[in-house]
């Protein structure tokens, strides 16, 4: 995790972010382990509104170096603090759907 050098101000408006979430509904199916789960879209549609009532913001950038392919999730604030977190994606199969899949699990689970 890397972060600005200051926090004071995303840390109050994470207080008043969290006070705000309700429960996100798992409204997809897992058939594999015969499960539910919450779409990367019902989470967005939850957090969405309460992000941008205490000033915050998500962007999930993709990068790369070399072989190695990230997700970078960066919270931001209006003050210009910031917190983000990477992850490493590793899809299972390298063709086009195996990577809109990982990138679309590691885009949920980030949020999460």
């Amino acid at each position: 995790m890397m972060h600005s050098e200051t926090l004071s101000e995303i840390s109050k408006a994470l207080v008043e972010f969290q006070s705000k979430l309700t429960p996100v509904i798992k409204d997809s199916d897992n058939p594999f382990y015969n499960s539910k789960y919450a779409s990367l879209e019902t989470i967005w549609q939850a957090i969405r509104g309460p992000l941008a009532e205490c000033g915050l913001s998500i962007v999930q950038p993709i990068s790369c170096d070399g072989d190695k392919v990230t997700l970078d999730t960066i919270l931001l604030h209006t003050s210009g603090e910031w917190i983000s977190g990477s992850m490493p994606l590793i899809p299972v199969k390298c063709d086009p759907q195996g990577w809109g899949s990982v990138i679309t699990y590691a885009r949920r689970y980030a949020l999460s």
